[in-house]
């Protein structure tokens, strides 16, 4: 998806902070220079398998995963993380690796303040890590990148992560270099297998977990590993909202095919064992030219002319989409956006179209009453071409039933009332592309992630402004905390950017101000772009929390 040149205006320049906005725009025209190409999302892999047509395949609804416990105040949960195959495009078996031996994993339902202890088992044939994206979670089970559960016949060296590249620098091919071995002193490995407990003690969300082993969570997400994890509480059960049946998550995904079905990715080492990084084409990020929603491509579900609330999650590794719902007389239905990445918005906002970088979350409910029975509700992509214009449809089979679901003019009342003038300290950081020991690569600050270097403390209990800025397309994520888009691009920000985020998606050129207060837990945690593709070449930075 090609996205415009980096251009920043002096109004931009100055919005995001005098100094720090004229240095960086010498840092962009350097970042446009290295990526010699124009500055796009991605590039885009090819299927030859032979494609269905859209909306032919069943809409999948992930299942919901069943504690094996219940017993003193906890719900326990045990996930084996396996290989296995699934008929994705029709005729043909595509090997996987998933939790729970399904794509997406098993959704874990949970209750605001009761906490969950989830015990991953390895078995695939690499290490892993498992982060709850969004999750307000102790840092022992926030899943740094190094925090790695090793299969059993794994080799391991104390205080060294096995396969990790050697720090800093990044090859040509935009890897981290050697495959020698990283230290990280801090690093807490295990054998097989590992408790993650997270307390659920935040807003009602969508949240999911995922892969993000150190350089190699890129291609374990296009693999599969990607589940769903819902917080509810009692004030969201109460508000009407449309439920059951009516209540439908949505995980978009973007995924190439080869011949046979095999999914194909242009990783350096298919293996994944000891060099990361992806092939010179795909440095910017790897798209596919198959959508899948929840595993299925171009589904379409069957459900009736009521108001349904969708819970939407782009786990593209790079791909932005921006949604319409369209009608088969070509009649826009509205968006109404009643919650973001942290949960539910204090009031609704009405969108036509809904631009969603990869890790956001939107929670919006869409009234299919309008449509007639038996048409279709497409779900477009506008910012696809071809075949990826096209996301999902919903076939409107019959009349509702009596519908007593509503939206609330008022949804929340718990939003945090952080003010600028709060703030204890501002924070400037440039998201761009460099070069790292002679190679390529994606840089916070100017520097490659190390583990083993601390790049931002915090005391717990302070409120700071962060001011970003990006070369090209970059979606930010913090991990343990929400924040508030304060301004974006020097000026107010766009209707998307409403209510309590944890990713935020930087446009080519682009601003934004954001600001948090770090509480909950001390210990390390993580910033990054969460172009999946960038992460594991140098885009991330260690957050300490004291």
């Amino acid at each position: 998806m090609p996205e415009p040149h980096v251009n920043l205006t002096r109004r931009q320049i100055l919005g995001i902070g005098g100094a720090f906005g004229l240095l960086t725009t010498a840092s962009l025209a350097g970042a446009a220079a290295l990526a010699r190409r124009p500055a796009t999302t991605g590039a885009e892999l090819r299927t030859a398998a032979a494609l269905p047509p859209p909306y032919q395949v069943p809409l999948p609804l992930p299942a919901v995963a069943r504690p094996v416990s219940t017993d003193g105040g906890t719900d326990r949960y045990e996930i084996v993380q396996r290989e296995t195959s699934a008929e994705i495009l029709p005729g043909l078996r595509t090997p996987l690796w998933t939790y729970g031996g399904s794509f997406p994993g098993p959704t874990i339902e949970a209750r605001r303040g009761r906490p969950v202890t989830v015990t991953h088992r390895n078995e695939l044939p690499v290490p892993t890590v498992v982060h709850l994206h969004g999750g307000r979670t102790p840092a022992d089970s926030d899943g740094y990148p190094t925090d790695l559960v090793l299969p059993a016949a794994w080799p391991q060296a104390p205080q060294t992560m096995p396969g990790m590249p050697g720090m800093p620098g990044m090859d040509s091919a935009g890897g981290h270099g050697g495959g020698t071995g990283m230290t990280d002193p801090r690093a807490v490995t295990s054998r097989l297998r590992r408790d993650y407990t997270f307390p659920n003690d935040q807003r009602p969300t969508l949240l999911w977990y995922h892969d993000h082993r150190m350089d190699f969570t890129a291609p374990a997400l296009w693999r599969g590993l990607a589940g769903l994890h819902i917080v509810r509480d009692d004030a969201e059960d109460a508000l009407g909202l449309p439920a059951g049946p009516h209540e439908i998550p949505l995980m978009i995904t973007d995924r190439a095919f080869t011949a046979d079905g095999a999914l194909t990715y242009p990783s350096l080492d298919p293996a994944l064992r000891d060099r990361p990084g992806v092939t010179e084409p795909h440095l910017a990020g790897v798209l596919g030219d198959v959508v899948l929603v929840n595993g299925a491509p171009w589904p379409v579900h069957e459900t009736d002319a009521a108001r349904h609330r969708l819970r939407l999650l782009n786990a593209s590794n790079a791909r932005h989409y921006e949604l319409e719902a369209r009608t088969e007389d070509g009649r826009r239905l509205d968006l109404v956006q009643i919650g973001a990445d942290q949960g539910l918005l204090a009031a609704p906002v009405t969108h036509r179209s809904l631009p969603v970088a990869p890790a956001e979350r939107y929670d919006l409910v869409v009234d299919f009453a309008a449509a007639p029975v038996g048409s279709l509700v497409r779900i477009v992509n506008r910012l696809g071409t071809g075949r990826t214009r096209d996301v999902m449809a919903f076939r409107i089979a019959r009349p509702a039933p009596a519908d007593d679901s509503r939206i609330p003019p008022r949804l929340a009342t718990d939003l945090p009332d952080w003010r600028r003038e709060d703030a204890v300290r501002t924070r400037d950081f440039a998201f761009r592309a460099g070069r790292t020991n002679g190679g390529h690569g994606w840089l916070i600050g100017g520097r490659p992630f190390d583990p083993a270097r601390t790049d931002v403390t915090v005391p717990l209990g302070d409120t700071e402004i962060w001011r970003l800025i990006a070369d090209v397309h970059h979606p930010v994520h913090l991990h343990l905390v929400g924040f508030r888009i304060l301004t974006r691009g020097g000026r107010t920000p766009l209707p998307h950017d409403a209510g309590l985020k944890d990713t935020v998606s930087l446009r080519p050129g682009e601003s934004a101000e954001i600001i948090t207060r770090f509480d909950g837990y001390r210990g390390r945690y993580l910033f990054h772009c969460h172009n999946a593709e960038h992460e594991d070449m140098g885009m991330m930075a260690n957050l300490e929390v004291v």
